[in-house]
């Protein structure tokens, strides 16, 4: 019998982190696509951000979703004011709903609502299983994304209903590259 035992080193990835997924997953890969989503905060920020911008930023994404077909509705506002939305072919009545949850979350914490959510998941458990978090009002779940100025701050959000939670979020996320990369 002729048996090799590897002699390099070569690390285990860590599996991704599904936060659809009920079931027991890695607290590396929680940890992990938590780190990511921190360095997308902190890279994806504006230097002014008005109602141009908005409609810049939401045609885009409506390009992407068509292009792809997408079931989506897609919402940019400032507190007490949308600056755009759009409910694509597929969309349904809930998208909105969702649309104001997940906004209001963002607002609320000034943070992407995927990371509200995942920081929640930290230690076992979702944040909706306490008590304090108000699930009528609130959603703890991917696609808003806060518009971050620099020098003033957190201005505005970006939300995207319809998908899977990390799709939506991650379709925000691309539309944000790509508009900062055609408007630095």
């Amino acid at each position: 019998m002729n048996t090799q035992v590897s002699t390099t080193s070569e690390p285990t990835p860590t599996p991704a982190f599904d936060p659809d997924f009920p079931g027991e997953q890695p607290e590396a890969a929680l940890r992990g696509l938590i780190k990511q989503i921190e360095i997308e905060k902190q890279m994806l920020r504006f230097s002014k951000f008005g109602q141009g911008e908005a409609l810049a930023l939401g045609l885009l994404l409506v390009n992407l979703a068509t292009s792809r077909a997408l079931p989506v509705a897609i919402d940019i506002r400032k507190p007490q004011h949308i600056l755009f939305h759009v409910s694509l072919p597929g969309a349904t009545p809930d998208n909105d709903a969702w649309i104001e949850r997940k906004s209001r979350t963002t607002e609320r914490y000034c943070e992407p609502s995927l990371l509200v959510g995942l920081r929640g998941r930290l230690g076992g458990g979702r944040l909706e299983d306490h008590g304090w978090f108000n699930q009528t009002l609130f959603a703890s779940h991917g696609g808003a994304f806060p518009i971050h100025v620099n020098g003033t701050g957190f201005v505005a959000t970006v939300t995207v209903s319809g998908l899977p939670q990390q799709e939506d979020h991650d379709l925000v996320v691309e539309a944000l590259r790509v508009f900062l990369n055609q408007n630095p």
